[in-house]
């Protein structure tokens, strides 16, 4: 007797705060807002094209996690780049970013799996074209499909503000870095996620925070 096909299931709903979350982090990580620059609940509703009850709630998360802070008689602003306290950021996000991509390769459906390659093929492609803002997005979308992939949500919430502060720090001295070899080093990463094996995964990681701890210290030991 055949069997009644099942239909594909769909991604659940993104909530409006999740994507306007999205949002204000990537003009945070392209420096669109300036680390120190006052930031306007009304002014980023307008930029986004969202309510102000969304862009409230992505700001308290980013409030939580240090990368809005919140001063007396001057309200919020963006948090500054610590240039002090960054090799010791890249050393705990190596540690979480192990976990996240061992749990990936285990964890990850057929689709994700596929997903994760597409994302860093997006990155190879933007890196030899030079193009700065298809890197970095396909960056963006590479993490969200891992760190739903890896199925750690704890992982998951302690990386998110480390990764953020990394791309501000990479955008801010782009001149430094090599975005090919950080494109190659991200499709390491999602090569060893798709096939499963979790020991390739997680060097593919160590080959990312190798290549963003180089960059830092470029930087400054310059």
């Amino acid at each position: 007797m055949p069997t009644r096909s099942t239909p594909a299931a769909k991604a659940p709903k993104r909530r409006t705060a999740d994507i306007a979350y999205d949002a204000v982090e990537t003009m945070l990580s392209t420096l669109e807002l300036e680390p120190g620059s006052p930031v306007n609940e009304a002014d980023l509703a307008h930029r986004t094209g969202l309510g102000r009850t969304p862009v409230r709630e992505a700001l308290l998360r980013m409030i939580s996690i240090g990368l809005i802070v919140q001063q007396p008689r001057r309200g919020l602003l963006v948090s500054n780049i610590d240039l002090g306290d960054h090799l010791d950021l890249i050393q705990t996000r190596r540690v979480l970013e192990d976990l996240i991509a061992k749990c990936s390769a285990r964890r990850a459906s057929a689709m994700q799996r596929k997903e994760i390659v597409r994302c860093a093929e997006k990155m190879m492609k933007a890196a030899e074209r030079g193009n700065l803002h298809e890197f970095m997005r396909g960056d963006q979308e590479l993490d969200l499909v891992n760190h739903s992939a890896c199925h750690n949500k704890s992982a998951v919430k302690s990386v998110i503000p480390l990764v953020v502060q990394c791309r501000r720090f990479w955008y801010a001295y782009q001149h430094e870095g090599d975005i090919i070899e950080g494109a190659r080093a991200h499709m390491e990463l999602a090569e060893g996620i798709a096939t499963g094996d979790e020991a390739a995964a997680a060097t593919g990681a160590n080959r990312l925070l190798d290549y963003l701890e180089a960059f830092a210290r470029r930087v400054i030991d310059r």
